[in-house]
């Protein structure tokens, strides 16, 4: 198909695309309530699609350049395609097939994430917000380390028992809680994790202020990662200080702040019983047996030994997207045995390598990988200046995919919005000719 004629693509007014950024900054805003973010997610998505239309897809290019409008689309199918292929012979096919009908949602909502970070306004808008919103959660958290009590999720509790005569989560949901919460609440115990997949923005912002403000926020966001009790955050987060203070400081500045963080943990170990709690949990291991590695591992290789039954079951899709608790059953390697989690099935895999495969198979590896090379292929071969201005968006989705780590849920709701949302923002921060600022 012949391309159109520059003067036949009516151009841009200058404001276009600026609705972009407000959409991304809203959507993570509200992931304390999950309900509306997915509310913002969808309606972000009708909305994209509807602008598009509106022009006919005309002057698409000057959204988003060519390139990054192919592997946003690239990255979506490669998350896409393997819970569609899993579907047609899934434990629970009606749940599969409902779960990648509606996940058809986040190629718009890719598409509008690409676009918030497509230009050097709406980039510093997008990457601005977000660091503003880490920053926020952290003092939010630390207040909660000093007082009890997350300021902001109190405000949300008082308002939901204002609206609907209770509160945003149980009694016994508070009185069981074990680590710091932040304005996730206790009943949503995800904040460890969720900061530190968004710390890049926070600490890229900061090294762009210089080395003090870099470490002042890097000391008040691993202190809040490191309470949060979340092991798993802790090495994502080790893993954005490495990737945004190497250059900053160099190899002995990095070394200097490993022994910081050592010396940090030893106090939090002395001062934090939740901190203490997560680090004797973790000592269990040495010299244990298979019980003492699986109690350490919170149960992990009880479901990571059931994941690989699944695999040996279903090698080629999966038991279907979201389909891993009601398999489960059947693949419990000890049944008679409670588990470490207490009790009913696993949810999920809690690792991203295990859960493509457990839930679609190797197909979805495959689609996977190919989605990851694409992701890899577009950044070697970018320039210098684009790999920069898109470096925290790409840190922060290689930290969440990280394959020597265990995850959430990356075919869940929240988990995997959170991953494809990094995915467009890292494609639309690389893949764009910044055109109005080059001219």
């Amino acid at each position: 198909m012949p391309n159109a004629p520059v003067d036949a693509i009516a151009p841009l007014p200058p404001h276009a695309g600026r609705w972009a950024p407000v959409w991304v900054i809203v959507f993570v805003a509200l992931w304390p309530a999950p309900g509306l973010a997915e509310t913002v997610l969808s309606l972000g998505a009708v909305f994209a699609i509807w602008r598009l239309l509106r022009r006919r897809f005309r002057g698409g290019t000057q959204l988003l350049s060519g390139a990054a409008w192919a592997l946003t689309s690239v990255l979506f199918l490669a998350y896409w395609l393997p819970e569609l292929l899993s579907a047609f012979d899934a434990i629970d096919m009606p749940l599969a097939l409902r779960k990648s009908l509606t996940d058809l949602r986040y190629l718009p909502f890719m598409w509008l994430c690409a676009i918030a970070v497509a230009d050097p306004v709406r980039r510093r808008r997008t990457f601005g917000g977000l660091a503003i919103i880490g920053a926020v959660w952290t003092l939010d958290a630390l207040l909660q380390a000093a007082w009890g009590t997350s300021p902001l999720f109190w405000s949300m509790d008082q308002l939901k028992w204002a609206i609907s005569g209770h509160g945003l989560c149980t009694p016994q949901e508070i009185a069981a809680v074990d680590r710091l919460s932040g304005l996730l609440g206790p009943c949503n115990l995800k904040f460890g994790q969720t900061l530190a997949s968004l710390s890049p923005f926070l600490l890229f912002a900061a090294a762009a202020r210089g080395r003090v403000a870099w470490l002042l926020a890097a000391l008040a966001c691993g202190a809040v990662v490191v309470m949060a009790g979340a092991r798993a955050a802790w090495l994502t987060y080790a893993l954005v200080l490495l990737c945004s203070g190497w250059r900053l400081i160099g190899g002995r500045g990095m070394a200097a702040v490993g022994v910081a963080a050592l010396l940090g943990v030893v106090v939090l170990f002395n001062v934090s019983p939740q901190v203490h709690e997560r680090v004797l949990r973790t000592t269990t291991m040495v010299g244990a047996g298979r019980e003492g590695v699986d109690a350490a591992l919170s149960g992990r290789a009880q479901i990571w030994s059931a994941a690989l039954c699944m695999v040996r079951e279903h090698p080629l899709n999966g038991v279907g997207a979201r389909g891993f608790r009601e398999a489960y059953p059947q693949c419990d390697p000890d049944p008679g045995h409670a588990p470490a989690w207490g009790e009913g099935p696993a949810f999920h895999a809690h690792q991203i390598v295990l859960e493509i495969l457990a839930e679609t198979g190797f197909f979805g590896l495959f689609l996977w990988l190919a989605g990851a090379a694409q992701a890899w292929r577009a950044w070697r071969y970018s320039s210098p200046a684009a790999r920069e201005q898109a470096r925290p968006a790409m840190v922060a989705l290689l930290v969440t995919v990280f394959p020597f780590n265990t995850h959430l849920a990356f075919y869940s709701s929240f988990w995997g919005g959170l991953t494809l949302m990094l995915a467009g923002l890292y494609a639309g921060a690389l893949l764009n000719e910044d055109r109005r600022a080059a001219a």
